[in-house]
């Protein structure tokens, strides 16, 4: 497959908004094949959204493609909103939209946050997934977090002095909880400047290159809002109880078909937590990208998930 291997450019046939609860409206769409094999797309962050590229890494001739964006991001309503979510109810939304939706099973694929999801909705509802594409596994424990915090400054020292300055000296201790008062106080610039600091900070991290048009997507105001919002709440409010859940219940979900794709590289969500899960995973397919960092728009990491869910068309 050649390394710009990508399926067209192509536009919903169906959009909406689910809504969650009587404060969250979800957005939703379908593209492709109405008649073909279901597979629901999750978004990393959390609170990063979906765009219209990610239609692309399936064949829109053989798959129903559904895109969601997961509360509070992307085009959901409310942009940000941190009340009432959570990784459950999260996990509910996706069993709402899929009965919504008349779906009996689905492919499941994410990267990055959406492969936490991915892993929790899967352990709770393993009859409901045919297949599991996951890629830069993040597993939500204290020291993934610590990492984002503090321990990706070891590759990234500029990017990461340019977060931590974004905060007085005498704060940079906890810069979580000094960005989370950020983010979550009255006034909107000093919320906008916070949240622009944290998304590109993580932007500029994303890539094994430099790449300006990552960081320059990173500053987008709603992108940037969305993400480190709900990037700060969860990993200060909505960590899983024990903290290796995820890694401890994947016997529940051996028996689905699964592909995990890593960037050899990835700075974000290092290899060695791919490693751990493909360890307490021998049945998953493991694809280390030898040339990537974290992002799926990284050639080889795209080229691995195409293939990945061009090799799932034969369980339909």
């Amino acid at each position: 497959m050649p390394r710009d291997a990508f399926f067209p450019p192509i536009e919903p046939y169906q959009t909406g908004y689910l809504k969650a609860d009587d404060l969250h409206l979800l957005y939703w769409e379908q593209c492709g094949n109405p008649a073909g094999a279901p597979v629901v797309f999750l978004h990393g962050g959390p609170g990063a959204g979906a765009s219209a590229v990610h239609r692309r890494f399936f064949d829109p001739t053989h798959y129903r493609i559904i895109i969601l964006d997961q509360r509070g991001a992307g085009r959901s309503q409310p942009l940000g909103e941190l009340r009432r979510n959570t990784t459950a109810a999260l996990v509910g939304d996706l069993e709402r939209l899929r009965q919504h939706l008349g779906i009996d099973r689905w492919h499941v694929f994410g990267g990055s946050w959406g492969s936490t999801l991915a892993l929790a909705y899967a352990q709770a509802n393993p009859h409901r997934c045919r297949s599991l594409v996951l890629r830069g596994i993040f597993l939500m424990r204290q020291h993934e977090i610590d990492w984002f915090l503090y321990g990706m400054r070891l590759v990234f020292p500029e990017a990461w002095d340019a977060f931590a300055r974004h905060i007085p000296p005498e704060e940079r201790d906890d810069l979580l909880e000094a960005y989370f008062s950020r983010l979550t106080g009255r006034d909107a610039e000093v919320q906008r400047r916070a949240a622009r600091a944290w998304s590109v900070y993580e932007g500029a991290c994303s890539t094994l290159l430099p790449n300006p048009d990552t960081v320059s997507a990173a500053g987008e105001d709603r992108h940037a809002l969305g993400l480190a919002r709900i990037e700060a709440h969860y990993f200060r409010n909505n960590r899983f109880d024990p903290e290796d859940k995820l890694l401890a219940e994947v016997n529940r979900i051996r028996q689905i078909p699964a592909v995990i794709v890593q960037g050899r590289y990835d700075v974000v969500c290092p290899i060695a937590t791919a490693d751990e899960l493909r360890r307490a995973w021998p049945e998953a397919r493991y694809v280390v990208a030898a040339d990537a960092g974290h992002s799926a728009m990284e050639p080889s990491v795209r080229v691995a998930l195409v293939e990945a869910t061009q090799r799932f068309r034969n369980l339909d």
